[in-house]
């Protein structure tokens, strides 16, 4: 069985981390343009600082373990070995997830309503351009045995 989804092209000129700062800037311009209503009012706010850390933490032990295994960071480069330890245990894309909670706790510091369009909008387009690509990629690189990974670990949590 393979996978039925091509890699967008914009997918290999436009890479995460370029999406990921492009949606936190649109995050803060939506706060700062379009302060429809506050939803997470000061001290509380500052809860989104725990969001931040543990989303930097996923991503980065993601990219060392991927680094530490020799594998390919870079999406659609080449994968020479399936990660599964660290958070690879109870998710298949740590990074991007870390990505999104960077982008969540930012929505809680911020506090305001526009602000928490912007992860779950980054979650969808970087599934479409990025992850269900990417599990082709995967599919074919690895087969049967990246197929029993996707059956017992879940894409995002």
């Amino acid at each position: 069985m393979t996978s039925t989804h091509p890699v967008p092209s914009i997918s290999r000129k436009i890479l995460p981390p370029h999406w990921f700062l492009s949606t936190l800037l649109l995050e803060i311009a939506l706060d700062r343009w379009v302060p429809i209503a506050e939803l997470v009012p000061r001290p509380f706010n500052y809860l989104g600082a725990l969001f931040v850390a543990a989303g930097l933490v996923i991503t980065i032990w993601g990219v060392l373990l991927f680094r530490s295994s020799k594998t390919g960071v870079v999406p659609f480069s080449e994968s020479t070995s399936l990660v599964m330890g660290g958070p690879y245990r109870f998710t298949r894309n740590p990074m991007y997830l870390g990505m999104v909670l960077v982008l969540l706790g930012v929505a809680v510091l911020l506090g305001s309503a526009p602000a928490f369009f912007v992860p779950p909008a980054f979650a969808v387009l970087i599934t479409y351009l990025f992850i269900l690509p990417e599990e082709g990629h995967m599919q074919r690189a690895f087969g049967a045995s990246y197929l029993e990974r996707k059956r017992q670990i879940r894409r995002w949590l």
